[in-house]
């Protein structure tokens, strides 16, 4: 590029140049030719919350006297831009740079300070104005905290809430649809369909459940800790102040950490939320997977439900459709999974008073909760909704049924049973059949104990 491009910036080190248009200065620039490591930078949700942290963090200097009016207003306004997205194009740190995230916070500050002082008579400093009463080692994990409790109420929860609902009325609809149990993926007792799906419907209610429980402790926060959880070089009302305007942003209880100095070095509830959304992650596979299976076929497979058509499954073989969002959420499950052992190894990596991982956390973390919302959201909408039920398939295969023969077993024993249904499978014939050649029970005793909807209540039928 030629020279009038650039703009000569300096920081403790010295001089680099920094593009003409960008917003950001030495440091972030550094932190670029740092970590050309990854291509991949902090999510929308990370910056916005850093952006609402440092629009708190002007607005309790200001409260408390230690910021000129003028200037906090002026970085409120500048903060409240970056959170609402508007200057994301000027975040370009990796993801994996300095553990501490400290090139994202100075990223935040140096953005924040040129578009501060644009709306300023006097030059707004990144460090002596927008970093007030701040170090990066309680920004960043306030960050993960806000970021992650804003996208657990505002995306996933409401997801589950809606695949809930989705779930319930489809087994609601289908309660009075029978059809053959499977265990080890064979053939066992009847169950209704509404039944099955219910269990799914339990899945989710139980995530949300243990979601919920997580997010009083999000909502504790680092802020006030400053470098090493002593708050060093900040007013000791700091801390609550941004959290309560930071509540009044959001919607979000926050409040001081208890302990500032577990808050820094220990992301343990960062580490706690990854384990639920794990939970959720292998949930929301099995549900996928049972789904893959029920739809299979349409010829070869158990051919139980149709899934919705959503587009051609094969550049080669016409016709052919695919359960593609069952797949598409069980890929995304496995990615969860992944993060949450990434995030485990990282939530280890807190040496003394910091943790030295922090972006990773934030990154994998704020991915996982997207990924399990937008999951949500389409299996519900794209496949469990439209799901059709293959009526006569599951009658038929309910009727020849070995496993029925369970029902008799308190009348006729275990071994006559098992000699039973042998016969059935091996002849290929309904169970009532051979049960009427093989034993001395009535019509009417067969119709009681062979009635496939009544065994899906349980109890003893002899």
């Amino acid at each position: 590029m030629a020279q009038q491009e650039f703009r000569t910036e300096r920081d403790s080190l010295g001089e680099l140049q920094v593009p003409q248009r960008a917003l950001w200065g030495a440091q972030t620039q550094r932190a670029i030719e740092n970590f050309p490591l990854s291509g991949l930078t902090m999510p929308r949700a990370f910056i916005r919350a850093l952006g609402l942290i440092k629009w708190a963090a002007a607005g309790a200097n200001g409260e408390l006297g230690l910021l000129p009016s003028a200037t906090a207003r002026a970085i409120q306004a500048a903060a409240l831009e970056v959170a609402a997205g508007r200057h994301d194009a000027h975040f370009p740190v990796d993801v994996f740079q300095t553990g501490s995230g400290t090139s994202s916070n100075m990223n935040a500050n140096e953005v924040i300070a040129r578009l501060a002082s644009r709306r300023s008579s006097t030059p707004v400093h990144p460090n002596d104005h927008v970093n007030m009463g701040q170090s990066s080692n309680d920004v960043i994990p306030t960050a993960i905290h806000v970021a992650a409790a804003m996208l657990l109420m505002e995306e996933l929860l409401p997801a589950l809430g809606r695949l809930r609902e989705v779930l319930e009325a489809k087994a609601t609809e289908t309660d009075g649809i029978v059809k053959t149990g499977r265990t080890h993926l064979m053939d066992a007792m009847p169950i209704r369909l509404g039944q099955e799906i219910s269990g799914w419907a339990a899945q989710v209610t139980q995530a949300q459940e243990r979601l919920g429980e997580c997010l009083g402790r999000l909502a504790r926060l680092a802020q006030g800790g400053t470098a090493v959880g002593t708050g060093i070089n900040t007013h000791p009302r700091f801390g609550a102040k941004v959290a309560v305007l930071l509540g009044e942003h959001t919607g979000v209880a926050f409040a001081p950490a208890d302990n500032p100095f577990a808050a820094l070095s220990s992301p343990d509830t960062a580490v706690e939320l990854s384990g639920q959304l794990r939970g959720l992650a292998v949930s929301l596979l099995k549900i996928a997977n049972d789904l893959r299976w029920m739809n299979s076929g349409p010829l070869a497979g158990l051919g139980e439900i149709r899934l919705p058509a959503l587009q051609p499954g094969s550049s080669i073989m016409p016709g052919k459709v695919n359960p593609v969002i069952p797949e598409a959420v069980a890929m995304l499950a496995a990615q969860v999974i992944g993060n949450d052992a990434a995030i485990t190894v990282a939530g280890q990596s807190g040496n003394f008073q910091l943790n030295v991982m922090l972006p990773l956390i934030a990154y994998d973390l704020l991915q996982s909760l997207t990924l399990l919302a937008n999951g949500a959201r389409v299996l519900a909408d794209k496949a469990v909704a439209g799901m059709e039920v293959e009526h006569e398939r599951l009658a038929a295969v309910l009727d020849r049924n070995p496993m029925l023969v369970t029902a008799m077993t308190p009348v006729i024993g275990y071994e006559k049973g098992a000699a039973i249904a042998r016969k059935a499978y091996q002849q290929g014939r309904p169970i009532r059949e051979v049960a009427r050649e093989e034993t001395d029970l009535t019509e009417a005793e067969l119709d009681r104990l062979l009635d496939a909807l009544d065994l899906t209540r349980g109890g003893i039928k002899g």
